[in-house]
């Protein structure tokens, strides 16, 4: 194994709808409203890094009302292999890692929403990290 998570927690939460008219137009067309994801890294220390892997929910046009939704979760993830090609630690880091906290990190953003009255929120149970990372190889 030339990885393992080491740590993981909760570093940003934001979940701000700001009035009772959001509230309502968010309930009735949440569907006008998607879920844009964001990995980021950091190294931490020698052979440690930190994946920011986070979610928000941003509306399909400019012409809605606009919330503050966002959750940043954060994953120590520590590296046995010295001299792990770079492709090789990306794919772990911009694949493995999410592959692998996405479960959870989508669970804390349902409950969110599900406690505040939306029970109708719909995000994907899986995501293809490999089909993303390799789109963004492509750009």
């Amino acid at each position: 194994m030339t990885h393992k998570i080491i740590g993981k927690y909760i570093k940003e939460l934001n979940f701000n709808i700001p009035n009772p008219k959001t509230f309502f137009l968010l309930t009735k067309d949440i569907a006008n409203y998607k879920i844009k994801i964001d990995i980021k890294s950091v190294q931490v220390k020698q052979h440690i890094i930190e994946v920011e892997t986070s979610l928000k929910l941003s509306p399909v046009k400019d012409n809605f009302e606009k919330i503050d939704t966002k959750i940043v979760f954060s994953t120590i993830v520590e590296f046995k292999d010295e001299k792990l090609a770079k492709e090789k630690m990306e794919n772990i880091i911009l694949v493995d890692i999410p592959k692998k906290i996405y479960p959870e990190l989508r669970q804390i953003f349902v409950f969110l929403f599900e406690r505040s009255g939306f029970k109708n929120i719909k995000i994907n149970e899986t995501v293809d990290f490999e089909k993303l990372y390799k789109m963004r190889k492509v750009q």
